[in-house]
């Protein structure tokens, strides 16, 4: 545990000609520098860190496609990275080989307002695009909770979503066009090599194959982005629930009644718990299993109605209730769910969270038993776990929180995240609903996708038949 694989040293012609490429300054060689590209997010990069042997900083689509011919050439395996604030391993080596970081490449090029899309870079940090498009009036909606720090290639890589999935999708939904490099070094432009126009049926949906690919079949070097007006203002309902079935039944009412909230989050009790140690203030009500956060958007007259219409709904299942449709109020009201992630690791004194097994997802209707489950597989391995999420459309984020020194609970939390993926897959769901598979969740895809699994294994064979793009990840050839 917590050891690194050393690698024979790259060929030095390899060494030279990124010398050429990167000059001097971007070709990173040292070992303290591997170590820093040896973790993303993921529990299982702290466990086993994977370095590099080289690293170099892109700052142009000419330098991607010559680092990648010269990696097609020698056979090198070369490893995209963002911001590497993925929970997969998706961003780190493998087998050795050359790290590319992108998150240099980060300038939004066009904002083109008229035709709702913007043109940018891969590097782009998702908050900062939505700070560029304010004062125009728009959004780039996807909004997964690293939003200070995920780039946008990174989402689009792995197809990332967010708190408000539910109403308005994940990122493949606002992806017009990239610019790509293959595997060859060859550059190409999908959705239309010159197009702006909002929509395309022409030709195959390539834009489609390479969101969510993590990186395995080319590498994103240009975006252009569906933008959509921001809403006028949102509402807040924040209600807490007896049982955790009655959350439940409280979503299910709501769709049922027509609404269409913009997000639909849970907390169970041990994040109520944690939210409360970390902010007293908010007083969220102790004596529950589960607290719901609604949100409505839109005009300012629709937002009040939604509200007052969800308060009817809801108070029929639940013990509590908060609602306002005023700025301030509902970010007060929206603060316990945006605290939950960093709350969490307060429930055992001394502990961290764990990042795994933290992106299952179910069908709405097995969420409750799903819930439980999860707590009955804490529970069997005595560890202390918190759930949240996504209950909109059945994603779920476990917060397992252990104490490193502990070397039982290492051991324990581990069959834990075993067992809670299998539990999505017995549920009828998916071991992963936003963070992707990486190889963290590459040994669940050949059960997830049966005979599909030797389609994607084809295509990425066609595409890079030299194995050199991100190997290793989403039990696509090693």
């Amino acid at each position: 545990m917590n050891e690194t694989i050393e690698r024979a040293p790259l060929d030095e012609k390899v060494i030279s000609r990124l010398r050429e490429i990167f000059g001097v300054e971007r070709l990173l060689t040292s070992q303290t520098d591997m170590m820093t590209y040896s973790y993303d997010a993921s529990f299982e990069t702290q466990l086993n860190p994977q370095k590099p042997q080289v690293a170099v900083i892109a700052l142009s689509t000419h330098e991607v496609s010559e680092c990648v011919k010269l990696a097609n050439e020698y056979k090198v395996p070369l490893y995209p990275r963002g911001a590497a604030t993925g929970q997969t391993g998706g961003a780190v080596s493998t087998k050795g080989g050359i790290m590319l970081d992108l998150s240099r490449m980060n300038r939004i090029l066009e904002i083109d307002h008229q035709n709702m899309q913007a043109i940018i870079e891969p590097g782009v940090i998702q908050n900062d695009l939505n700070l560029a498009l304010k004062p125009y009036g728009l959004q780039f909606p996807p909004d997964p909770g690293s939003a200070n720090m995920c780039t946008i290639g990174g989402m689009v890589s792995n197809n990332s979503s967010g708190l408000r999935a539910v109403k308005y999708g994940v990122t493949r939904h606002y992806v017009l066009g990239m610019e790509v490099v293959l595997p060859t070094g060859d550059v190409i432009v999908t959705g239309g090599a010159k197009s702006k126009a909002l929509k395309s049926v022409s030709g195959y949906d390539l834009a489609h194959l390479m969101i969510g690919s993590e990186g395995t079949l080319g590498i994103v070097t240009r975006l252009r982005l569906k933008l959509l007006p921001l809403p006028v203002t949102r509402g807040i309902v924040l209600c807490s629930f007896e049982r955790l079935e009655s959350a439940g039944e409280a979503v299910n009412a709501v769709f049922s009644s027509g609404l269409q909230p913009s997000a639909i989050e849970i907390m169970d009790f041990n994040c109520i718990k944690a939210v409360n140690m970390m902010k007293p203030e908010l007083n969220l009500p102790v004596d529950n299993e589960a607290v719901l956060v609604f949100e409505v958007d839109g005009a300012k007259e629709e937002v009040t109605s939604q509200v007052n219409r969800l308060k009817k709904v809801v108070e029929k299942y639940a013990t509590h209730l908060k609602f306002s449709d005023e700025p301030n109020e509902c970010e007060k009201l929206w603060q316990a769910r945006k605290l939950v992630g960093a709350a969490v690791g307060l429930l055992k004194p001394g502990g961290f969270r764990v990042y795994a097994g933290e992106d299952i997802c179910v069908p709405i209707s097995r969420l409750p038993e799903t819930l439980r489950e999860i707590h009955n597989i804490a529970e069997k391995y005595g560890i202390v776990c918190g759930i949240y999420g996504h209950v909109g459309d059945g994603n779920m984020h476990t917060g397992p929180v252990v104490n490193s020194s502990n070397e039982v609970e290492m051991e324990n939390v581990q069959k834990m995240v075993e067992e809670i993926h299998q539990l999505a897959i017995r549920m009828e769901g998916t071991t992963t609903a936003e963070h992707g598979v990486g190889i963290v969740r590459a040994k669940y895809m050949d059960v997830e996708h049966g005979p599909a699994m030797e389609v994607m294994r084809a295509i990425k064979r066609t595409l890079d038949p030299n194995n050199i793009l991100n190997p290793g990840k989403m039990a696509l050839p090693n």
